[in-house]
């Protein structure tokens, strides 16, 4: 199959229902004493690998939450332990299987929707308090639709925090013989695509694994996308890579988040 051929919804939808079935680090549902703990007011959730600051999110009780492309039985459950009136959208069904499944086992409300980040058509305007968005729209080719659809839910003053990796990440040559002299070379050029940059061989062999396809966006539409939808920033954090997977996860915190308000 061609590169032009690829379907990268239905790819990436696919990709992910992998993982979940596998539980993968970001498809592994939380467990019963987490929920438990949350209840009783100690709670914490991601965006990255360590928790977000606890002033970020204040008092969750009450607040219209939506975890957008965060389904996995995580975040979605504990903030619903929490008191929060949560409400999940995801690509994958298997992964909000997860929060489906944890919200049974252990008596929560939440809802799931499917459905492409880009869209969400499915909600009114101004519906949420917060939209809670962890490292997932690398997985779509264009970042700025999902801030337009974000301020368009959330109601006036709501926020959105939202993750993504630096955009540094994208941009130097994987082979591993680079990384084991220490060296850094720079071919990929922002914004990235795994299907524009990388050769057709490796391209095929994404697919054959089932492995998902990604994007590397720049810092003009990861936050200066925000902006443009109507937010301002009013939060922002960077986070080391507990398991380096290339070079510069070693040297910098390649892991960034933002706090957004809506105007």
């Amino acid at each position: 199959m061609s590169r032009e051929a690829i379907d990268v919804l239905s790819h990436n939808r696919a990709a992910w229902d992998r993982q979940a079935a596998e539980q993968r680090e970001w498809s592994r549902p939380v467990s019963r004493e987490v929920i438990a703990a949350a209840r009783s007011g100690d709670w914490r959730v991601h965006l990255t690998p360590r928790p977000v600051p606890c002033d970020w999110l204040g008092d969750v009780r009450g607040q219209r939450i939506l975890c957008l492309a965060s389904a996995g039985g995580q975040q979605a459950p504990v903030l619903a332990a929490a008191g929060a009136q949560v409400t999940v959208f995801d690509l994958s069904n298997e992964q909000l299987r997860q929060d489906r499944q944890v919200a049974a086992r252990d008596g929560l409300e939440l809802t799931t929707v499917q459905g492409d980040m880009r869209d969400l058509g499915v909600f009114d305007d101004a519906q949420f308090d917060l939209v809670f968005h962890p490292i997932s729209n690398l997985y779509v080719p264009d970042v700025r639709p999902v801030w337009g659809e974000c301020h368009r839910v959330l109601r006036s003053g709501g926020k959105l925090l939202a993750s993504f990796y630096n955009p540094v990440v994208f941009i130097a040559d994987r082979d591993p013989v680079y990384a084991e002299k220490g060296l850094l070379r720079p071919i990929y050029k922002l914004p990235y695509s795994d299907l524009k940059d990388l050769p057709p061989d490796i391209v095929q062999k994404k697919q054959e694994s089932g492995e998902a396809v990604v994007f590397g966006h720049s810092l003009a539409d990861l936050i200066g996308g925000q902006v443009a939808a109507g937010f301002y920033i009013d939060g922002f954090y960077e986070d080391e890579q507990p398991h380096p997977r290339f070079l510069v996860d070693r040297f910098m915190p390649t892991f960034l988040a933002t706090r957004a308000v809506k105007r």
